[in-house]
């Protein structure tokens, strides 16, 4: 079978050869030059090559210059460009050497599709080769134009500019005397951030279309235009806008005569260190912007272990350098500091009253010019003593030691049955005006009766600030309770009365904010860290 099939085809070969001999022959000769049929004219075609190579380089954003590959024995090239989905001949190069063409007139910023073939010429017809392979590619965008400076702020400039054909646009930015681009937009403006104040910067931008095959052509820059950032303004910080707090009927006011409302986290006991050191700038400041706190207090236990009247004064120099520390960090960040004299298993605070009225003499020297700094001269009392058993005539002294050297600063006093006593000071307070009276819950176990004491003494003007409460039971380490907490806040900011969470510390119990083994020193942004109780307490003051 296979030796029959060869031999057909030797035979049709053979058939075809005299064919085209005996009608060549056959054809009448003209000054003994012999026509060429037709059949000749199709051989000739079937020697014309294919063009390849073809490729292009965008000159402009109307002319694209095509190139390819000589086509041995070409005459010419006819160029073509798809229209309508055909491929139109739109120029005729009549030299087989010339292997380029510039097409132009083109719209800017638009792809076109390009096939090319050869031809030779033979008794004035064209023989054609096949088309090369399509080949894609687009003109430049038109030069960018109207580039403006549309605003400028201390830290960024805004540009704008008009409109034109193209995929993006691409910013530059003139930096150690190159220009360097920053960004790619769609947009016909871009704002440029992070920039630094009072300094001069400049800018020029240019349009972009991308081709099918995913290249990129330019058109030309923009003029260039300037900008001067202008000088950063004063952070805007608690104490910068509210300033010098003091008292006003049952009220905290701000510098001017605003009710201001403290929003604050309290430290655990300050000598102890691996859970309670939060009085790092870093740190306070995330609580001051994340948290939208204002206001930080400052714990230091008088009694406990390591605490400041412990051990004939061994631990009074570290402690009052953290007080210090404290204080100087949320100044430097605008935030209230209350320095708490944190009596509590001490019971009675005249027990330490000469080192109290000494502690707090050095603190009024060292703070009496100091916008930010509040006193507590006693936490808790407790332990049966009462307003007018002890604590008035404690407050009254420590006060007045006060008030020698810082005359405006708001002092908190505490009240009987840890700070819940408040009642015991209606029509009993103490003369000074800016002395405000401490109130202490822990929702799970102080409900609707304290807050309806609270009422009863804020209607009758007893200015109160709640300089420390917790979201679980009073033993600080169960109950967890949002829905009593949750009563508490509503009725203090319907009241506009302050109020201090316990406590900004990963000690293990429900009262901490943040998880045991968290850094206290550089806490984060958000609530990665955070426990049920922090998560609360951050959800409502960033709401409240």
């Amino acid at each position: 079978m296979g030796k029959l099939t060869s031999l057909k085809k030797a035979a049709a070969v053979l058939l075809t050869s005299v064919t085209l001999m005996s009608a060549a022959a056959a054809l009448p000769a003209v000054d003994e030059t012999p026509l060429l049929s037709q059949t000749a004219i199709t051989v000739e075609a079937a020697s014309v090559g294919k063009v390849t190579g073809l490729t292009s380089k965008t000159l402009s954003n109307s002319e694209i210059k095509l190139s390819w590959k000589k086509v041995s024995g070409a005459s010419g090239y006819s160029v073509c460009m798809r229209k309508n989905g055909k491929y139109p001949q739109i120029a005729d190069v009549k030299s087989g050497s010339t292997l380029t063409y510039t097409v132009k007139n083109l719209p800017n910023a638009t792809r076109e599709n390009f096939k090319v073939r050869a031809y030779k010429t033979v008794k004035g017809k064209k023989v054609y080769g096949a088309y090369s392979d399509n080949w894609n590619t687009a003109t430049n965008p038109q030069p960018a134009k109207g580039l403006k400076v549309s605003s400028v702020s201390y830290n960024s400039v805004k540009l704008s500019w008009t409109k034109i054909g193209c995929t993006n646009y691409r910013v530059f930015q003139l930096k150690n005397g190159q220009w360097k681009e920053i960004a790619k937009t769609t947009s016909t403006s871009y704002t440029v951030k992070n920039l630094s104040q009072k300094t001069t910067y400049k800018f020029k931008i240019r349009a972009c279309k991308t081709d099918d095959k995913k290249a990129n052509h330019y058109g030309k820059y923009s003029a260039e235009v300037s900008a001067t950032t202008s000088k950063a303004p004063a952070v805007v910080t608690p104490v910068s806008q509210h300033g010098q707090l003091s008292v006003k009927g049952a009220n905290i006011v701000d510098k001017n005569g605003k009710v201001f409302k403290i929003k604050g986290m309290s430290t655990h006991g300050i000598m102890w260190e691996d859970f309670s050191d939060i009085l790092t700038k870093d740190s306070l400041k995330v609580l001051r912007d994340d948290w939208k706190v204002n206001t930080i207090r400052i714990a230091m236990y008088t009694y406990e272990w390591g605490g400041y009247c412990t051990e004939n004064g061994k631990y009074q120099a570290q402690a009052k350098q953290k007080v210090k520390t404290g204080v100087e960090n949320a100044k430097s960040l605008g935030m209230y500091a209350i320095i708490d004299w944190h009596v509590l298993n001490d019971r009675n605070p005249n027990t330490y009253k000469a080192d109290a009225i000494k502690f707090f003499t050095e603190m009024a020297q060292t703070y009496k010019d100091y916008d930010n700094v509040i006193y507590e001269i006693c936490n808790e009392p407790n332990g049966g003593i009462t307003w007018t058993g002890g604590i008035k005539s404690y407050c009254q002294s420590v006060v007045s030691a006060i008030r020698k050297y810082d005359s405006d600063a708001i002092i908190i006093c505490g009240t009987g049955t840890w700070s819940q006593d408040i009642d015991q000071v209606l029509g009993n307070k103490l003369s000074d005006k800016n002395c405000v009276y401490a109130l202490h819950f822990y929702a799970d176990t102080h409900r609707d009766w304290l807050r309806n004491r609270l009422q009863n003494c804020y209607n009758k003007g007893l200015p109160v600030l709640v300089s420390e409460f917790g979201t679980c039971d009073a033993s600080g380490n169960g109950g967890y309770n949002s829905t009593e907490s949750t009563k508490w806040l509503k009725l203090l900011d319907s009241l506009n009365v302050g109020y201090i969470n316990w406590s900004a510390c990963g000690k293990s119990e429900t009262a901490s904010a943040f998880n045991s083994g968290t850094n206290l020193k550089a806490i984060k942004s958000g609530t990665s860290q955070l426990t049920a109780s922090g998560k609360f307490i951050r959800d409502w003051y960033r709401n409240h």
